[in-house]
């Protein structure tokens, strides 16, 4: 049986530095985000040009950090941040939130889509693919440093958080890492290979990532300050997620019953 705590926190020190893989992790999804980035923006019809990919990065990745951390606190961890407001920096103690993450991201193109002179759609619907490398980075990150656990299990591959307990349990970090992640990105890096209507790659990926979550919150223990919020299966996270779905569908119609062009 698995141990998460057997995993080292610190990937490899450098004199007094010490690298955690949590902080690895994401480093390298940012990394995957502008590699591939640069190969999508050489496409004809790209809204931005191959020069611009750093700064995609860039913006992204601020609007990621600040409103994932910021999010957290709101949607999960609000009496606790309000006491103590310094753990809005405490990245290395977890605790992001994807819909905060997908707010930040949005505010951060909005002034990138004003500075290059095209619809922030149209930058959401060219990193629709790439935003499952950075999900599943972080996924990864989750899985390391042993928090967002599932519930207990008997099947072969669960996994023991000593952070909760030594009872094997969903690596339920996994199951997002590879639905929203893995196959996400395949089926959007697929679907994007040609020029699809405005909103579409945007709608799909709200969709896609709403699913998932929503089917993977069955294995995973809600927050324990938090519980389930109805009917004692309903967590916060498939409340956060429902209109995502939701919007991601009426993105994906509009976009084809429109079937102007994406430019991507």
């Amino acid at each position: 049986m698995f141990n998460v705590g057997d995993i080292d926190p610190v990937a490899f020190s450098l004199g007094p530095l010490k690298v955690h893989w949590y902080g690895l992790s994401y480093l390298l999804g940012f990394a995957g985000v502008w590699f591939l980035g640069r190969i999508r923006a050489q496409k004809p019809y790209a809204p931005i040009p191959v020069e611009a990919i750093d700064d995609l990065v860039f913006y992204g990745a601020m609007g990621a950090m600040l409103g994932g951390r910021i999010g957290y606190q709101l949607f999960y961890n609000f009496d606790v941040f309000i006491a103590d407001p310094i753990l809005i920096i405490k990245i290395w103690q977890g605790g992001m939130s994807l819909h905060g993450g997908v707010i930040g991201v949005f505010v951060a193109y909005w002034f990138m889509a004003r500075q290059y002179s095209c619809k922030m759609l149209q930058l959401i619907d060219f990193l629709a693919p790439l935003s499952c490398v950075g999900l599943f980075s972080g996924r990864v990150a989750n899985f390391i440093n042993g928090e967002l656990w599932g519930k207990t299990t008997d099947l072969p591959w669960g996994v023991i958080f000593p952070r909760v307990d030594y009872l094997p349990r969903h690596p339920s970090q996994l199951y997002e890492a590879l639905l929203e992640g893995l196959l996400m990105f395949v089926v959007l890096w697929l679907f994007t290979a040609k020029e699809r209507p405005y909103m579409a790659p945007t709608g799909l990926i709200f969709m896609g990532y709403g699913c998932s979550r929503f089917f993977v919150e069955f294995f995973r223990l809600p927050d324990a300050h938090l519980g389930y919020i109805a009917f004692g299966w309903v967590t916060m996270g498939q409340l956060l997620t429902l209109p995502m779905i939701l919007i991601g569908a009426l993105l994906f119609y509009f976009a084809y019953k429109k079937k102007t062009c994406s430019n991507i």
